[in-house]
């Protein structure tokens, strides 16, 4: 029974080391006010199926403001954002925001249902580990970045974030 313990316990910390390095290391430096934004790591491009099968590539929105959303339909946390990132959408959309989800969901069909339950205003992909690979690993949903209309990523959000977090980023970029 110790050792069941101290096992479990061993695999928790060393978990925990793991998701604070990979954090730390894909976590970009914001920085405010630049006009440039050479010191920060550009957004990695990527093609995938949206929910009706069409390709959806990060690199046809250059110019626009991203907000990148890494969900899932099972995911407690997203469903409590994802209203509100309908609210931002339609608040920012024609002044240059462009929110994309990237669902994580084995299958396209309960992504169709939730995206029409949830009346969602923005394009949806379907991802998977190796896209989530492309932007440091995905250890737990949601996962937003910020990106701004250079490509480059402003702004890493870990786990559910209050809306006013990634509005006044957005703003700061628009």
């Amino acid at each position: 029974m110790k050792k069941a313990v101290l096992l479990i316990l061993t695999v928790i910390v060393v978990l925990a080391v793991v998701a604070r390095r990979v954090g730390r290391d894909w976590v970009p430096v914001k920085v405010h006010g630049a006009k440039r934004s050479d010191n920060r790591r550009l957004a990695p491009d990527f093609s995938l199926p949206d929910i009706n099968g069409q390709k959806l590539s990060l690199s046809s929105y250059l110019g626009k403001v991203i907000l990148l959303d890494f969900w899932a339909t099972w995911c407690v946390p997203c469903r409590g954002e994802i209203p509100r990132f309908v609210e931002l959408q339609n608040k920012y959309g024609d002044r240059g925001l462009q929110i994309i989800g990237i669902s994580l969901d084995d299958s396209p069909q309960p992504v169709r249902d939730f995206y029409q339950q949830f009346k969602m205003n923005y394009p949806v992909a379907l991802g998977g580990a190796k896209t989530g690979d492309l932007y440091g690993g995905i250890l737990g949903l949601p996962i937003g970045f910020v990106i701004d209309r250079d490509g480059r990523i402003y702004a890493k959000h870990i786990g559910a974030t209050d809306i006013s977090v990634f509005e006044k980023e957005v703003k700061a970029l628009l």
